[in-house]
């Protein structure tokens, strides 16, 4: 899942923001309700899984019904530079957002291939795209769960974690990444950012992360059909200052 900011009226300025992200013009009101007060956090989670779970589950291919549009080829070109992202030694790996498990599927066979071992968890806030999930996946069945991650406090932690700051609201952004680095990610893990789609010469982004308080350790990208746009995607380390940021931003009432 995907949210990218209404377009400004510069020329151009649509046709990237359509090559950012195709779903921008079903998504933008949803973010201007919330914005605007007329509907909560819970709400606005729900605004979107109805426009994101039809999308996704009509979708004629394991890749559609992961978000993306394109075949194969494209595909590998859009997601495997989160390999560059992982822990050299591997390790516990989650999906946030994990749809269908097509992109558990593709990083663990990516990842072997640069003699990274991982062990695929996803968990995805759609009840039915988790089904879709756990019968695609069987192996793994028991590794995919039904939840919102917002607050979602798992069973055990993961040595590396893989989200979007697009999964909840703007304003909650420095929340949500306290909440994954205190209570999702293990000590010492990466929480990984990406992937997005962003201009090739801005660092939007990373920029959000600092904004609240997380500084990216790594970053990785890979060039995009449009020429002035880039897959991008970053990690931050769960350091002991990380954890002091996230008790802060998890005290009391945080969820």
């Amino acid at each position: 899942m995907h949210l990218t900011p209404r377009p400004p009226g510069t020329p151009g300025a649509e046709d990237i923001a359509s090559a950012k992200e195709r779903g921008w013009r079903d998504l933008a009101p949803i973010d201007d309700a919330y914005q605007a007060g007329e509907i909560t956090a819970a709400e606005w989670h729900a605004a979107v899984l109805n426009v994101i779970e039809p999308a996704y589950l009509n979708g004629d291919n394991p890749r559609a019904q992961s978000g993306h549009s394109g075949d194969e080829t494209r595909w590998r070109e859009a997601r495997s530079l989160l390999v560059d992202l992982l822990p050299p030694d591997g390790g516990t790996f989650l999906d946030i957002g994990c749809a269908n498990g097509h992109l558990m599927e593709s990083l663990t066979a990516w990842a072997a291939e640069a003699r990274i071992a991982i062990e695929p968890y996803g968990v995805e806030i759609s009840t039915a795209l988790a089904d879709l999930a756990r019968t695609r996946c069987p192996q793994w069945a028991d590794r995919i769960w039904t939840a919102n991650a917002m607050g979602w406090k798992p069973p055990h932690r993961f040595d590396a974690v893989r989200t979007g700051l697009d999964y909840v609201p703007a304003d909650l952004h420095g929340t949500y990444v306290a909440h994954l680095l205190h209570h999702v990610v293990t000590p010492g893990g990466r929480l990984i950012i990406g992937v997005y789609n962003e201009e090739r010469d801005r660092s939007t982004m990373q920029d959000l992360l600092r904004s609240c308080g997380h500084i990216p350790a790594g970053t990785a990208r890979a060039d995009h059909r449009h020429a002035e746009i880039q897959y991008k995607g970053m990690w931050v380390a769960n350091t002991r200052s990380s954890q002091v940021a996230a008790d802060a931003a998890d005290g009391p009432g945080a969820f």
